[in-house]
C-alpha cells in the first residue's frame, strides 16, 4: 500500500489535469491520497473531489501565507464536519519572507488548533524556518491533544525529537532526494520509522529525477526509495509502513474510506 499523504490536486496547472494525474499516480500503485487545503474558497470544489474519488481525502484550512477569508475557529470546525474531511490545515508558520512581524500567522496558527480541538481531527503543520516558534506555539496550545503531521520535515535531529515527543508524525517530501539534502537523509536515517510519512506536495518540490518539473502524486514512489535506500531498507517496507502510519495519525480516514 502506498499513501501520499500530502498533495494539492486543485493546484496543478499544466497537463496533466487533476484527472489525470490520479489516474497516473493510481497507475503508479499510489492507494491514497490526502489532497490538502490551503484557503477555504475551495473546500466545496475539494470536497466534490473526494466524494467523486473515494481514495482522495481532504482537509480544512488556511495556509500561513494564505490570502482570503480568515475564518474563526468554530467556523472551521463546522466546514470540517464532512466524512472526507479527515484534518484541519494547512497550518502554521511561514518566515520565508525574511525578518518582520509574524504575529498574525502564530494567532491564525492557534485558531487553527483550537478548530482542531472543536472538530476532533488533527493537524497538518506548515513550518518553514520557524522551527523553534511551532514547537513552542503547539506546546502552548497544548496540540498533542489533537496530533497530527509535521509535512514537509526538514529540520534537524534536535527539532525532530521535540516535535515527536508532543506526538506528532513527521512527513518526507521530495527535498530528500535533492543533492543539496545529505543533512536532512543524515536526520531521516535516525528517525524511528513508525512515526514516519511520505508527501509530494505536488505541484511543488517534484523529487530527482524530475526536478524543475510540476510535482506529480505518482512521483511520491521517488520519495519512498529514496527514504528506503537511506535506511537500508526495502521499498515496500517503507511504503506499508508510511501507509500503516498515515491511518494511525488521521484516524478519521479509514473511517471515511469505509463508509464510501
Amino acid at each position: 500500500m502506498i499513501v501520499d499523504s500530502h498533495c494539492h490536486f486543485h493546484l496543478l496547472e499544466s497537463t496533466p489535469s487533476a484527472e489525470s494525474a490520479l489516474a497516473e499516480a493510481r497507475a503508479a500503485g499510489v492507494d491514497y491520497f490526502l489532497n490538502v487545503a490551503v484557503d477555504v474558497e475551495s473546500r466545496d470544489r475539494l470536497v466534490a473531489f473526494s466524494e467523486a474519488h473515494p481514495r482522495v481525502l481532504t482537509s480544512v484550512g488556511v495556509h500561513p501565507c494564505g490570502k482570503g477569508t480568515d475564518p474563526m475557529p468554530e467556523v472551521l470546525a463546522e466546514l470540517a464536519d464532512h466524512p472526507a474531511v479527515v484534518a484541519i490545515g494547512e497550518t502554521g508558520l511561514d518566515y520565508g519572507a525574511g525578518p518582520g512581524d509574524y504575529s498574525w500567522q502564530q494567532a491564525r496558527f492557534r485558531r487553527h488548533i483550537e478548530a482542531a480541538r472543536r472538530a476532533q481531527r488533527p493537524i497538518i503543520v506548515h513550518s518553514r524556518l520557524a522551527p523553534d516558534d511551532t514547537v513552542r506555539l503547539l506546546k502552548e496550545e497544548r496540540a498533542e491533544e489533537v496530533g497530527g503531521v509535521i509535512h514537509c520535515f526538514v529540520e534537524d535531529q534536535r527539532t525532530a525529537a521535540a516535535m515527536l515527543d508532543l506526538g506528532f508524525y513527521l512527513s518526507l517530501s521530495g527535498i530528500l532526494t535533492f543533492g543539496n539534502a545529505r543533512a536532512l537523509r543524515e536526520t531521516a536515517r535516525e528517525l524511528p520509522l513508525d512515526r514516519l510519512l511520505v508527501e509530494t506536495d505536488c505541484p511543488y518540490l517534484a523529487p530527482v529525477p524530475h526536478r524543475g518539473s510540476e510535482n506529480r502524486p505518482g512521483w511520491v514512489c521517488e520519495v519512498i526509495q529514496c527514504l528506503a535506500d537511506t535506511k537500508s531498507t526495502s521499498f515496500e517496507a517503507i511504503s506499508e509502513q508510511t501507509a500503516k502510519n498515515f491511518f494511525d495519525c488521521f484516524p478519521a480516514a479509514a473511517n471515511a474510506l469505509g463508509a464510501r
